[in-house]
This record gives structure tokens, C-alpha cells and sequence, in this order.
């Protein structure tokens, strides 16, 4: 299985690459990894996975400087409907646009935009950003992406702008933080996670072993 790790100047992609590599082990899956900022890698690839952290403008401005990568991602995933995982920003860029450091156009993907996050408690006080740290997640129906996960499972957090306005069908999973956060997005082919699930133990581990065998 060739899987291509589109690199768009910023993520953890070493310690994604690791995970993926454990992820095939326990598996069992002879897995070609390329962490790339090439097109021709991204369309070569039976499966691509967009990872990003920091702000959506500077992971957008990033992509767009790879030659022709943007565009083959569209080919990859939307034209030959092979397996998309984005995670953290990599999830947000499927979004319509995002609203961090202006207004930026998306991949479009997905319904929705990615806004600033005001989360309160009980009492309506604010509650600190960027949420970071573990957090229960809460799936809406089966998803191959989800198989065998705990009740209660929990992933790791580090963001303070979150989807807003998605369409119900392609919210897959949610956390609870000052109100409901999309956690994993996706319909057809296309998965999202806002959570880092290489930083996640077991939990984020089952969710890549998943992605590895799913066949949408």
C-alpha cells in the first residue's frame, strides 16, 4: 500500500509517519510511506493523508506553494474517490474557508467554515484557549473510521478555532467543550479529524489502523 503524507510546511510529521508505521505493524499491512511535497507522489498513492497544525492561513498559503499539489489532491480524492484522512488544520482545510488571520478559501470539501471557538462554562465564564488536552469523543452512528473505539474513547485536542455551520451527516463525531465540538467529519471517501490522532495512544492509533483497511 503506497501512502502519500502530503506535506504542507508545518505538522508533526514525524511523529505521524511513526504512528502510520506502527499502525500498518499491528495491521499487518506492507506499507510504502512518503511524507511528499510532490504532486506526482500524491497521485501515485492509494491513499493521502493531509496533516497541519498552527493557523489555517499559514497551512492554505503553504499548500498552495507546493506545485500542483493542491490539484492532485482534488484528482486523488474527489475525481478517483481514493481514502483522505486531514488532520488537526489537515481536517480544517476541507472546510469552505477558514476566518483565522482573515478570510481564507478551503478545499471546499465539506460544508462549513472554521471559526474562532468562545467556549463557556456552567456559569457563562470562558473557558481557556486553545483547548488542549484529552477530551471524550462522542460518535454519531457507525463509521468504519470509528470500529471498535471504546465508549468514552478519548483523543488529544490542541486548537482554538473549530468547525462551525457543517452539515449534520458529515459530523461524525463530537466533543463536549463549553457546547459541542466537531471532532471527526467526513462523507464518501473523505475523513477529517480535529484531534492530533497521532498523538492520541490507543484511541488514535485504532482510528488509523482503520483508515489503513477502509475501502469506501
Amino acid at each position: 500500500m503506497r501512502l502519500a503524507v502530503v506535506d504542507p510546511g508545518s505538522g508533526n510529521l514525524a511523529s505521524v509517519r511513526r504512528a502510520f508505521e506502527r499502525a500498518a505493524r499491528e495491521e499487518g499491512v506492507a506499507l510504502d510511506l512518503a511524507v511528499t511535497t510532490e504532486a506526482e507522489e500524491v497521485l501515485a498513492a492509494d491513499r493521502v493523508v493531509l496533516p497541519g497544525q498552527g493557523a489555517f492561513a499559514a497551512c492554505t498559503r503553504g499548500l498552495a506553494a507546493l506545485p500542483g499539489v493542491a490539484e492532485a489532491l482534488h484528482e486523488s480524492a474527489i475525481r478517483r474517490g481514493r481514502p483522505f484522512l486531514g488532520i488537526c488544520v489537515g481536517m480544517q482545510m476541507m472546510a469552505e474557508r477558514g476566518l483565522e488571520h482573515g478570510v481564507t478559501p478551503g478545499l471546499g470539501w465539506i460544508r462549513g467554515e472554521i471559526a474562532p471557538m468562545d467556549p463557556r462554562d456552567g456559569q457563562g465564564a470562558p473557558l481557556p484557549l486553545p483547548q488542549m488536552g484529552w477530551n471524550a469523543l462522542e460518535a454519531h452512528g457507525a463509521h468504519p473510521l470509528l470500529a471498535g473505539l471504546p465508549e468514552g474513547a478519548h483523543a488529544y485536542f490542541v486548537h482554538s478555532y473549530a468547525l462551525r455551520g457543517g452539515r449534520e451527516e458529515e459530523l461524525l463525531a463530537s466533543a463536549r467543550y463549553g457546547g459541542d465540538v466537531a471532532a471527526v467529519v467526513g462523507r464518501d471517501n473523505l475523513a477529517g479529524t480535529q484531534f492530533h490522532a497521532e498523538k492520541s495512544g490507543p484511541v488514535g492509533l485504532r482510528i488509523l489502523r482503520n483508515f489503513l483497511r477502509w475501502s469506501p
